[in-house]
């Protein structure tokens, strides 16, 4: 049985991860520009859907679709997809291939037009390894115990925090020169992701050898959680020179409509922290949030002038996402004195970013990376 992973670049740390597991349960996966038989896996976003629905939809060979879109819209997906793994795949994946090679019922986990059973199982991160022959970011932390209304990590992966085993990390880091992680929270590493274990943090970063990116993408922190003892851990032990958090609005109202889990004042601490060692802040922004006053986004503005000051902010203009408590909701227009304001800073390359156009914010390669 030929088993193929179509190359989408979005998803090139789950393809790592799930060729891994499929490795492990005897299953090659072949990474290919097109369809093929007998199978083809595609791992799709609620962006890039659209581009992908028509060739599932048309081709001849068995599809088998997961990721955060076809999670959280398994019905719809499964009206044009053969199979819809639901949530985490390494173990449901290999599960699948197994059932229908035999001419099995799908295992649970995996929708179809027919109806769907939810898994039974929660992946244990040390029981699957990151990467094998195509090699990702080492994943440190899976799931997140805060419920922002516009993300859809504690929904594909539960509230509940995940930690790969200090040995494991150590492991597949030291096939990397540069070492770079894959969290919804670096400083939260060996936690329950509210009260920080900064001494598993320490033990983590003091095994690992080679050059520690740690706070940057694709494993940024928390503003809450920037403090002089986090700060000093990375400058003790890590090659970055910048760290990257999420503000998203500069309303306290607004963050608590959110459910962020911190204040504005937590976010101008931990820019005057970052300044204080000498580290770059990066912040992350979000415009035209549905619930979002004159006043709040002029407040924003403020906020991401502050931080412009001395460091970079990347701007994302809302986009409701399926399977949030926000995906019904619509994005509000931006006003004109943002709109000129923001037009100002990308000119003088202080800010990255989109904030008129979803697919350019997506794909665009923004210097923050």
């Amino acid at each position: 049985m030929n088993v193929n992973w179509r190359a989408i670049p979005q998803a090139n740390n789950t393809l790592a991860a799930l060729f891994a597991a499929c490795e492990g349960y005897g299953y090659h996966l072949e990474v290919t520009d097109e369809p093929h038989p007998d199978i083809t896996i595609y791992s799709i976003n609620s962006i890039n859907e659209r581009m992908y629905r028509d060739e599932i939809a048309g081709t001849d060979c068995i599809t088998i679709v997961g990721g955060p879109h076809a999670s959280a819209c398994y019905r719809e997906v499964a009206e044009y997809a053969d199979y819809v793994v639901v949530g985490e795949g390494e173990y449901t994946l290999p599960a699948l291939l197994s059932a229908i090679e035999a001419g099995r019922d799908p295992p649970p986990g995996v929708a179809t037009a027919a109806g769907y059973t939810p898994a039974r199982h929660t992946v244990l991160l040390d029981g699957h390894p990151p990467f094998t022959q195509i090699k990702g970011f080492v994943e440190i932390t899976r799931g997140c115990p805060f419920s922002c209304g516009y993300c859809q990590t504690p929904r594909l992966f539960g509230r509940c925090m995940r930690h790969r085993s200090i040995d494991e990390i150590v492991r597949y880091a030291s096939r990397y020169r540069d070492i770079r992680f894959v969290t919804p929270n670096a400083l939260a590493y060996g936690s329950d992701g509210v009260h920080l274990r900064l001494d598993k943090v320490e033990r983590l970063l003091r095994n690992l050898d080679g050059r520690i990116y740690f706070g940057t993408f694709p494993g940024e922190v928390r503003p809450e959680c920037v403090s002089r003892q986090s700060v000093e851990l990375v400058l003790d032990h890590c090659a970055n020179t910048r760290l990257h958090f999420g503000a998203q609005s500069g309303s306290d109202g607004v963050l608590r409509r959110l459910h962020r889990g911190h204040t504005v004042e937590d976010v101008v601490r931990a820019v005057d922290l970052c300044r204080e060692y000498g580290l770059v802040p990066i912040v992350d922004f979000i415009l035209g949030l549905p619930f979002e006053s004159d006043d709040d986004q002029r407040a924003t503005l403020d906020l991401v002038r502050l931080v412009t000051r001395g460091g970079k902010a990347h701007i994302h203009y809302f986009m409701p996402l399926p399977g949030t408590p926000l995906q019904n909701d619509r994005p509000r227009p931006l006003l004109a004195e943002t709109k000129k304001v923001l037009g100002k800073l990308a000119l003088d390359g202080r800010i990255t970013g989109s904030w008129m156009d979803h697919e350019i914010r997506f794909f665009r390669h923004t210097s923050h990376l």
